[in-house]
């Protein structure tokens, strides 16, 4: 199923979506997946505030030389930094949602530009792989029926080893 996701997240309650989940009990997993965001707001507006200061006083001091095209540039060079983080920052709206009852398992992703995928897969026939060594490449895959899922892709190698250590857990206990 794919759409626009509505509001911060993916809204699985929505009985279309989980016909036969009545209670919040009968989750043997809920995770919400969001990419690691190193730097919070209040860092960026201080490392801006730190840019403009900086390339204004360079800029001024060569105005004052006649070199005025430097201050244009630093301009420029304010205008790509604070694009580049924006950029960052909308990239840290993509989430994904994996719930997992003893019959099905539902996964949503949300992209930056907030379109929606949905996938639901039953337990039985689900695998789950993880390479069992953290690193780069390291990959959580969900395999049903010769369609192949990955899952957490943006999250470090270490948090992708955790997360799949434990729906391969989850997913045991379900057969």
């Amino acid at each position: 199923m794919r759409g626009r996701a509505r509001g911060d997240g993916p809204d699985m309650t929505d009985p279309r979506m989980l016909p036969d989940l009545e209670r919040d009990d009968a989750l043997l997993f809920d995770g919400l997946l969001y990419p690691n965001r190193s730097l919070p707001s209040a860092g960026f507006a201080a490392i801006m505030a730190i840019l403009i200061t900086v390339n204004l006083s360079v800029g001024i001091f060569f105005l004052s030389l006649g070199a005025w095209p430097v201050l244009a540039f630093g301009g420029l060079d304010i205008l790509l930094v604070w694009g580049a983080f924006k950029l960052s920052y909308r990239q840290g709206r993509m989430h994904e949602r994996i719930l997992v009852d003893k019959d099905e398992i539902w996964v949503a992703r949300v992209t930056p530009s907030g379109h929606e995928s949905r996938w639901r897969m039953q337990p039985y026939w689900t695998r789950v792989e993880c390479d069992r060594e953290p690193c780069h490449e390291t990959q959580i895959r969900l395999i049903s029926k010769g369609e192949t899922l990955i899952v957490g892709a943006f999250l470090s190698p270490e948090e992708r080893v955790r997360l799949g250590d434990s729906l391969r857990k989850v997913v045991g206990r379900c057969v």
